[in-house]
């Protein structure tokens, strides 16, 4: 009868070990605090007219792990009313025109200088020509930081200058972005 009871007693336990650990979750990545901890820099406040907002599939994309490019870390804003950015592009590409990123300032030289403060590879664009366009209102995009970068001939470290990587898709006919310059020879 002793054993009987042991046994009962163990198969009791073992359900409900086991139906307790089924409503454990996988852990997720908390993009939000993405390499924080390694990262130069802070995300610094975009220009009036752009509001914090949450989109972690946006901000994913924008993240890089280390010596991707890309940004260390970043979060997500809206755009409320136009506002201006800047782009650094490739002539001899056209539609590199509407890439991903942007900057709200206006880019300055010289062009190595702009490659190792925004980790942009030499062999990524040869940075010729820069253009200044409208964010149309409701686009989303992310600030933040940049991630180290590795090139054929080098390696960039992080920068803490912040970049904005907006989702346009030129070859998709996906733009965020407006009234753009048609482009001035750069720096």
């Amino acid at each position: 009868m002793k054993n009987k009871h042991n046994v009962i007693g163990f198969i009791i336990f073992t359900a409900i070990f086991i139906t307790g650990c089924t409503n454990l979750q996988p852990a997720t990545k908390n993009t939000s605090n993405f390499n924080d901890i390694n990262c130069v820099g802070e995300v610094t406040n975009p220009p009036q007219g752009m509001v914090e907002t949450n989109d972690e599939q946006l901000l994913n994309s924008a993240l890089g792990a280390s010596g991707e490019g890309k940004l260390c870390k970043g979060k997500v804003f809206v755009a409320t009313e136009p506002v201006k950015v800047y782009r650094v592009w490739n002539s001899d590409k056209d539609f590199t025109l509407y890439g991903s990123w942007w900057s709200f300032d206006q880019p300055e030289g010289p062009r190595q200088q702009y490659q190792e403060e925004n980790v942009i590879c030499p062999s990524w664009s040869k940075l010729d020509r820069m253009s200044a366009c409208t964010l149309k209102i409701g686009t989303k995009l992310v600030v933040g930081p940049g991630q180290s970068a590795k090139c054929k001939d080098m390696t960039y470290p992080q920068s803490a200058v912040n970049q904005v990587f907006i989702p346009n898709d030129s070859r998709n006919n996906v733009l965020y972005v407006d009234n753009c310059t048609n482009g001035n020879a750069w720096p």
